[in-house]
């Protein structure tokens, strides 16, 4: 995958490999800088899955929030990384990190369309551990109309179709909370109406949800930024090589529609951040242990993440971070068998916090505290739920419960569940004990684990994980669900459940890179002209999932360190220049 310098067909100074969040804003970043840039897109649909994400960025220190009762400091985010990366703390990267961090925000709030909004009550998953916050270092996307786009918007990726509700998005828990409230609440039932109407007309006249939200509005608004500066995007076009002159990276052969190649010189250098490896069965198979085959996993990311980043580095002498405690950001998710016939991909992001909801193993056991984050339930499944052919487990919900709110893909009232017990995604029955035999649960052990647990439920209290003692636990709970957000007994016929298996958000094992991300080789030296950002970086958290936004943060970071680094090389280091940039516009490659 990788050639000698030969003539190049086109040169610029800086290539892209990849839309998605690291490398937009590389891309945007270096334009802004001065630097000729082309973004290269494998899919015939840009935003990665930065466009499926959350859109969420975990900056401390960060300039959009206003941290109570007193200010953040590095000292206090040094230390919660320090306990959160164990033995795999970098220090040096660390720091680039939290040094640039605020800086990179400062920057595209004043230099681009990336708008960002304070998420005020937004806690870090481990927030009561040394140097937590109880709020302030997650950040997300402002909203964003997508007819700003114009006609770009026909190659924004959509979001990840199991999380909207007939094609809309959703950009806070309180608005979510009027849908689960649409009953309950004039108010609520008003805002839904209205929602419904908007999202009906844009259906109508674009064939899409115009109003932009989370992951979805981030993308957007680096590809806008993209577009109005001018940098070319060549979608359906994957980076097939990488050249070289002596040690050097210079450019890259690239695959074209036509099934033809067209070899781009890079001056300054070349950014790898093509999405890590979610969807690569051969290198899950390698590094995620409960996927023996690499089958045994499911991920919601975008098809086209299949470790090429990863395997362009390793073939100049870069290496892969083999060794973290985890290989990706864990999510128990659920199978959803669409209209086509297709099987999706159903994250478990918020059901598992609402009181009423348990999770058990094939044992018919609990085994963890069901609100704390994906990634710890991830880890806690891969441990205590190892014991058959697939790491598995079942969320169990009464009726009163999965009414009001849902249980995975299964929607609340006043929405029916018949499709979703016809389609067997939802079991359901009159006794615990015949739910069990159903989900080829023991019978006894879950009669005996509900019973148990509705002991200390009645009175709000888990007295197995203590649900609910986290910040981040009533973050997502049932704030009007008193005295415990996240506790209520399961006790009122008929019973649900829902068979959960392992999945990712996106994975962390991704290519070693010093603090300016300059991709490294086996002797830890950087390899001249390439970079990484985004999920082709290896996790700067060391495996560890700190806080809401801890792929999108370092993600933006360090393709903004990238484009300073070969910005300021070519100040140092000026070449001949040969500014002709490629008129090729994002639909037309």
């Amino acid at each position: 995958m990788s050639t000698t310098n030969q003539a190049f067909d086109r040169t610029v100074d800086v290539v892209v490999v990849g839309t998605g969040a690291g490398g937009m804003a590389a891309a945007v970043a270096a334009r802004k800088m001065g630097l000729d840039v082309l973004l290269l897109e494998k899919e015939a649909l840009f935003g990665g899955t930065t466009a499926r994400s959350g859109g969420v960025l975990w900056i401390p220190n960060n300039p959009i929030s206003t941290f109570k009762p007193e200010p953040d400091s590095l000292e206090d985010a040094r230390t919660y990384l320090k306990y959160e990366c164990g033995d795999f703390y970098d220090s040096d990267r660390v720091e680039a990190f939290l040094a640039h961090g605020p800086r990179m925000v400062e920057f595209f709030v004043r230099e681009t369309d990336v708008k960002l909004i304070a998420l005020p009550e937004y806690p870090d998953y481990h927030s009561e551990s040394p140097g937590g916050r109880m709020a302030g270092r997650s950040i997300m996307a402002a909203p964003l109309d997508g007819r700003e786009l114009g006609e770009h918007i026909k190659g924004l990726r959509p979001p990840l179709q199991e999380i909207t509700f007939v094609g809309m998005m959703f950009n806070s828990s309180a608005e979510v909370g009027h849908f689960f409230n649409v009953t309950r609440s004039f108010k609520s039932a008003a805002y839904v109406a209205r929602r419904l109407v908007t999202h009906a007309f844009e259906m109508m006249f674009h064939g899409r949800a115009m109003r932009l939200t989370n992951g979805n509005a981030l993308a957007a608004r680096l590809a806008k930024s993209a577009f109005d500066l001018g940098i070319p995007m060549w979608l359906q076009s994957p980076a097939r090589a990488l050249v070289r002159d002596g040690d050097r990276v210079t450019g890259v052969v690239v695959g074209k529609a036509d099934g033809g190649t067209e070899r781009v010189g890079a001056r300054r250098g070349v950014v790898l951040a093509a999405g890590g490896f979610p969807q690569d069965g051969e290198r899950r198979k390698q590094l995620f242990p409960h996927a023996p085959t690499g089958r045994e996993h499911l991920s919601p990311g975008a098809p086209g993440n299949t470790g090429d980043g990863l395997r362009l580095a390793e073939s100049v002498g870069g290496q892969v971070a083999s060794d973290l405690p985890n290989s990706a950001a864990w999510i128990p998710v659920s199978r959803v068998k669409r209209a086509n016939g297709e099987i999706g991909v159903f994250p478990h992001l918020i059901d598992r916090y609402k009181p009423g909801v348990i999770a058990v193993n094939r044992k018919g056991r609990r085994f963890t505290n069901e609100s704390d984050s994906y990634h710890d339930m991830g880890m806690a499944m891969q441990t205590h739920c190892a014991d058959g052919a697939e790491v598995t487990a079942w969320l169990i919900a009464d009726h009163r419960t999965i009414r009001r709110y849902g249980l995975g893909f299964a929607k609340p009232f006043p929405l029916p569940l018949g499709a979703h017990l016809r389609s067997g995604y939802l079991l359901r029955a009159d006794t615990v004990a015949e739910l069990a035999k159903k989900a080829g649960i023991n019978a006894a052990e879950l009669q005996h684990t509900v019973d148990e647990y509705n002991v200390g439920a009645e009175q709000g209290k888990d007295l197995q994980f203590r649900r609910g003692w986290r910040v981040y636990n009533r973050f997502l709970g049932d704030k009007t669900h008193q005295p415990n957000p996240c506790v209520a007994p399961v006790k009122q016929g008929p019973f649900y459940a829902v068979k959960v298996v392992m999945g990712d958000l996106g994975t962390f094992a991704g290519i070693k890179t010093d603090p300016q991300a300059r991709v490294l080789d086996g002797l830890g030296r950087p390899i001249p002209g390439l970079f990484a950002a985004g999920n082709d970086n290896s996790s700067v958290m060391g495996g560890g999932y700190p806080g809401g936004g801890i792929t999108l943060g370092p993600a933006m970071t360090f393709g903004f360190v990238a484009a300073e680094f070969m910005t300021a090389e070519s100040k140092a280091n000026p070449l001949p220049a040969d500014r002709t940039v490629p008129a090729v516009q994002a639909m037309a490659a």
